[in-house]
């Protein structure tokens, strides 16, 4: 979102909280002290064509039958259901006002949409929905049958945002956000092709144009953006646990649900509606598919507030790797 509006396209989203073994962007954006995510109708507008960034939750004005619908999905065993994802999805999108949308959809098993074909035909159906009501639709397929990037938790991955947008964060989580930072360019107009835009975006990452975005958006939604210039300030976990590899071999699979759950289950997410989320827990993975790595190498680490729910994760992400002596390809990060 920074690295859009840094290059002179404005970008307004409404977006939701953890669901399930997923993150929320508003509990990652909340690990800030003062971000507001719950802002008024004519807030977000004023804020959109003030700095051209904005990202808000729902209110008792924005989607708001969405709101109590998203609430009720962890608990009715509906959080798959195809309609109601693309409804959700959508009309967040088209209640924020967007004449153009670029969908990021995921497809693997960190994502609700587990094979390409099913992830076709949800991009598909959104698509549908966004021109019928005169919207510019793209969507992207991309991979989430590992974790992006290497941190799993809120305050984790926003720093790890805050790295990438510094030239500092993971290759991977780098050229996802290019790809699809680069469709919304071509979607508004402002650039004739790929090439082009690549160009304007890397421009804007190299002179630090979308950090300082970054700051001024935090800034805009009452963020303390000492927490942006300083990513140590942020909450971070009483027990870091790095746990070492028990083999040698390449990497053939990471669990990326297992890997969400797990952050879930140290109280990174929401097992229950209500549940409080502890911002400063999480994983960082040190070694992902295709990955050659040695026994007693670090593998991954823990980042925990409570010592019983560190030993309870280090069992299930030991699990959650695969091994293979044989070299392994890494996924595609963007399949369509």
């Amino acid at each position: 979102a920074p690295l859009v509006a840094a290059a002179g396209v404005r970008g307004g989203k409404i977006s939701g909280r953890g669901l399930g073994f997923t993150g929320g962007t508003l509990d990652k954006l909340e690990s800030i002290p003062g971000f507001r995510v719950d802002l008024s109708p004519s807030e977000f507008l004023s804020q959109l064509g003030s700095i051209g960034i904005v990202v808000s939750g729902q209110s008792a004005d924005l989607a708001p039958a969405d709101g109590k619908l998203y609430a009720l999905r962890d608990v009715t065993a509906t959080i798959d259901s195809l309609p109601l994802i693309a409804s959700s999805i959508m009309s967040k999108k088209i209640a924020a006002g967007s004449n153009g949308i670029v969908l990021d959809v995921k497809v693997g098993r960190g994502a609700f949409m587990e094979t390409e074909a099913e992830a076709l035909d949800l991009a598909s159906l959104m698509v549908d929905i966004g021109q019928g009501l005169g919207r510019r639709v793209h969507a992207v397929i991309s991979d989430m049958s590992q974790p992006l990037g290497r941190a799993i938790g809120n305050a984790l991955e926003l720093r790890e945002a805050l790295d990438t947008l510094r030239g500092e964060g993971p290759a991977d989580l780098a050229w996802h956000c290019l790809v699809v930072a680069r469709q919304m360019l071509i979607l508004s107009g402002k650039v004739r092709d790929k090439e082009e835009a690549t160009d304007i975006l890397e421009r804007q990452l190299d002179e630090g144009a979308a950090l300082e975005k970054f700051r001024e958006w935090t800034k805009a939604q009452g963020g303390d953006t000492e927490y942006v210039d300083d990513p140590d300030r942020l909450p971070s976990a009483r027990f870091v646990r790095e746990v070492p590899s028990p083999r040698g071999g390449y990497v053939a699979a990471l669990d990326a649900r297992e890997v969400g759950l797990t952050s879930m289950l140290l109280g990174g997410g929401r097992a229950r509606k209500g549940d409080t989320v502890d911002h400063a827990v999480g994983v960082v993975v040190h070694a992902k598919i295709g990955d050659r790595i040695e026994k007693g190498q670090p593998l991954f680490a823990i980042h925990a507030n409570d010592e019983a729910k560190l030993s309870g994760a280090r069992q299930r992400l030991l699990a959650a790797y695969m091994w293979s002596e044989e070299p392994v390809e890494s996924p595609p990060l963007i399949h369509k």
